[in-house]
Order: structure tokens, then C-alpha cells, then sequence
């Protein structure tokens, strides 16, 4: 995993490995949109900031990343590789929030290019994404793409809402990929 955790850079999108000094910055974030957290596994906002990162302690299978906007210099949000495994060369995607600020201007899709291409460029050969089935916005954008929907798990998540969430299940191929 090591590999994977390493500064990356393109376009607008800077992605630094999650350390202490990004953790106000990105409580900051996160309250830039209270109601989205509806929709997400974990709610990141006021007391609950707090138990999520102690949580993300114990998560060690995990590549988190602060996500910055290098025209502003500016923390917006977060994102993870998750569950990576080299010997099967499987990882996912996920986890991500990104501030209002920088929605529907194709920072997004820059984001996940440059993880995509990354991951591929460190052997690995599948990319995964699971998504929240009410989130269609981020649905659509794993489309857009490339990633191939290959099915949809029912009532298999609990949020922190109590909501009994089905997730979208999404799957890229290293030879499916085209920049």
C-alpha cells in the first residue's frame, strides 16, 4: 500500500496523504454541505468529525488522501483507495467528498483520473466503486468514466442515519481504461 500513498498531482487537483495538520481544514469541508451526509455511510460533521477520524485509526487498510484545489491553495475535500490488495490487484475507490466549490467544473473527474491512472501504474488491474444507490449524481460520474455497473447490493449497509442503504456496485479494467 505504500506505493499507492504518495503525493499526486494534475490540473486543479492536488492529493496529499491524510495527515493531522488537514484534519481542521477538512472539518471545514465538510460542513460546506450539511445535507449531503444524508446520503453517506458516516456523517463528518460537528461531533461526529471527530469519531469518524478515530474510527479511520483503525481502518489501516486504507490510502486516505486531503484533496486540494491548487488554484486556491485551498482544502476540499477527501478521498481514499480502500482495501487494496496487492495480490489480487484489486482496489476501490471511495470514501470521497468534495466541497460544493468544486462540483460540476470537472474536478471530480480529474480527481479520479489521476487516482485511476496512478493505481493502474502500480500494478494494479481492477478498480472498484460502491455507491449509495440514492446518489445518483456520483453514479453517473463513475459512469462518464468508463466503469461498467455489474450489479447492485441489496440492504446490505446500515448508514449512520439507519438508513438500510443498496449499493451500486462498479468495476474498471486496467485494459478498459482510456484516458
Amino acid at each position: 500500500m505504500a506505493e499507492l500513498s504518495t503525493i499526486l498531482e494534475q490540473g486543479p487537483v492536488r492529493l496529499e496523504p491524510l495527515a493531522e495538520h488537514h484534519l481542521e481544514p477538512l472539518r471545514a469541508a465538510c460542513a460546506e454541505d450539511r445535507d449531503i451526509w444524508e446520503i453517506y455511510p458516516v456523517s463528518m460533521l460537528d461531533e461526529n468529525f471527530d469519531q469518524a477520524i478515530e474510527a479511520f485509526h483503525d481502518t489501516s487498510n486504507w490510502v486516505r488522501f486531503a484533496v486540494i484545489n491548487r488554484e486556491t491553495g485551498k482544502l476540499v475535500g477527501m478521498t481514499n483507495y480502500i482495501n487494496p490488495d496487492p495480490k489480487t490487484k484489486v482496489t476501490e475507490i471511495g470514501g470521497t467528498y468534495i466541497a460544493p466549490s468544486v462540483r460540476g467544473i470537472g474536478f471530480n473527474d480529474s480527481m479520479k483520473k489521476l487516482m485511476i491512472d496512478h493505481a493502474f501504474s502500480q500494478g494494479f488491474t481492477r478498480i472498484e466503486f460502491r455507491v449509495d444507490t440514492r446518489n445518483k449524481r456520483s453514479m453517473a460520474a463513475v459512469l462518464k468514466l468508463g466503469a461498467k455497473h455489474e450489479g447492485t447490493l441489496r440492504r446490505n449497509r446500515i448508514t449512520w442515519t439507519g438508513y438500510v442503504r443498496d449499493t451500486a456496485v462498479f468495476g474498471l479494467l486496467k485494459e478498459e481504461w482510456a484516458r
